[in-house]
């Protein structure tokens, strides 16, 4: 008799873990909390909701995400294949029309003949294999039963959401578009989601709204004595660097904000001929271009803060706001200490963990810990175990962060997918290193893959 699976939560880990392990002959069982109880970052009953950007970053093959994405490509990832089949123009960066991408998630999960998608909260984990799914915003019961089993220990951090404006609100009297250099994406090393976005090579389908140096002194000033929704008395704000809030970044310096989302860097604006002093850019949040979100600018400010503050960028001054930035709280685990080298908790193998829960930051990341821990219990299951991916490749780099052992003292924090998980290059050869890391992962992937794939579909 064929064994049943239980996956527990539907975004992205979930989703792809539940795919993979029904791909590989298992029933699976994938409960999921919504509609019957709702986060305060979700809107949608959907499977594969994407509740912050609509970016799954760069799709340049040479970038990490890009790379990364190539990898989950090639093993056949369902939520991979579905943004594919949803993307919105963002230059080389993947994004997607959210509603599309999770529709077709859910309704290819719905559909398929070995799963069966449960739609009730867990107050305790299940018996028999299970993946445990539920995400950073894990709490109620299961989170309780979930500290009990790590034994106590629960870390967090704050991610957070950008403001979204409809399109016909701009004025395109004060916006230009285009990419820096005709070609570089807004790539905001201060968010998640736009890390090495990389770049389009037509007019650009980013819209920025450039600021003068009055003018963006004015706003900085704005942000710092701006009024902040505050964490409660018993959270210490522990953000992801990659996610910084602005009103943070203006808080280290005039200029930190110049320096990040708004930089002008490698952006001329046509009519003056001159690059701005600042700039905000904004990027499609939709197909149909009727909505942008403001790149980077994730905010603890409260509500009508925003839309007071945001309003005095003068493309933005009549500005209507379709969703308000945000801040949430992520909630991950020691994954080092606590997990073993099939996602397996240490002191209840039946018990596996995925996706952002484990420390991994970002949607295809998480995605990617998810097909990585189905494909190896379903190895396990069938008697035939999955070798780990390479340690070349991006899906090893990301699996070596989770389960390698530290030493003693070792403060274990989430992270994006980067080439500095991979081990170098061999030699002393400096130029091109990052294409020539990413055709070696490329390689050693597909050797992988020869054993990997047949193991699982066996």
């Amino acid at each position: 008799m064929t064994p049943e699976v239980t996956v527990v939560g539907a975004g992205m880990a979930g989703s792809e873990a539940a795919w993979q392990l029904a791909e590989a002959g298992l029933v699976v069982a994938l409960v999921e909390m919504k509609p019957c109880a709702m986060s305060p970052a979700h809107q949608s009953p959907l499977c594969g909701e994407l509740v912050c950007s609509n970016s799954l970053r760069s799709d340049d093959p040479a970038a990490p995400a890009g790379l990364l994405k190539h990898e989950l490509r090639r093993c056949g990832s369902l939520v991979i294949r579905c943004a594919d089949e949803h993307r919105v123009p963002a230059g080389q960066a993947l994004a997607v029309e959210r509603f599309g991408f999770a529709r077709a998630i859910t309704r290819r999960l719905a559909l398929h003949p070995r799963i069966r998608i449960e739609r009730r909260r867990l107050d305790e984990l299940p018996g028999g294999p299970v993946i445990v799914c539920t995400g950073p915003l894990t709490e109620g019961a299961l989170a309780e039963v979930i500290r009990t089993e790590l034994g106590g220990d629960r870390m967090y951090f704050y991610d957070a959401i950008a403001p979204i404006v409809a399109a016909d609100s701009i004025d395109w009297d004060h916006a230009f578009r285009g990419s820096r250099w005709g070609r570089d994406a807004d790539a905001d090393p201060n968010s998640q989601d736009d890390r090495a976005a990389g770049g389009d090579t037509g007019v650009g389908d980013y819209v920025n709204c450039p600021l003068s140096k009055a003018g963006y002194e004015a706003f900085v000033a704005l942000v710092n004595t701006g009024r902040k929704v505050l964490p409660h008395d018993f959270e210490e704000p522990r953000y992801f660097e990659s996610c910084m809030p602005i009103e943070v970044m203006a808080e280290r310096g005039p200029q930190t904000l110049r320096f990040g989302p708004m930089r002008p860097i490698g952006l001329r604006d046509p009519r003056t001929g001159h690059r701005p002093w600042a700039v905000v850019q904004l990027r499609p949040e939709n197909k149909y271009l009727t909505a942008y979100n403001l790149v980077g600018f994730q905010t603890r400010l409260a509500y009508p803060e925003q839309q007071r503050i945001f309003q005095t960028i003068p493309a933005l001054h009549r500005a209507e706001f379709l969703r308000f930035g945000s801040i949430h709280r992520n909630t991950y685990i020691d994954a080092p200490s606590r997990l073993g080298p099939r996602f397996e908790l240490r002191t209840r193998p039946s018990v596996r963990f995925a996706g952002l829960l484990t420390g991994v930051e970002g949607y295809i990341e998480s995605c990617a810990m998810g097909l990585v821990a189905a494909w190896m219990l379903a190895g396990e299951l069938a008697g035939r175990d999955v070798a780990p991916p390479p340690p070349t490749t991006m899906l090893g780099g990301l699996y070596h962060h989770v389960t390698a052992p530290r030493a003693p003292g070792y403060k274990y924090g989430p992270t994006n997918v980067n080439y500095g998980l991979l081990p170098p290059l061999p030699g002393t050869r400096k130029d091109n290193k990052k294409p020539r890391m990413a055709e070696r992962a490329r390689g050693d992937l597909d050797v992988w893959l020869a054993t990997a794939r047949g193991t699982v579909a066996a």
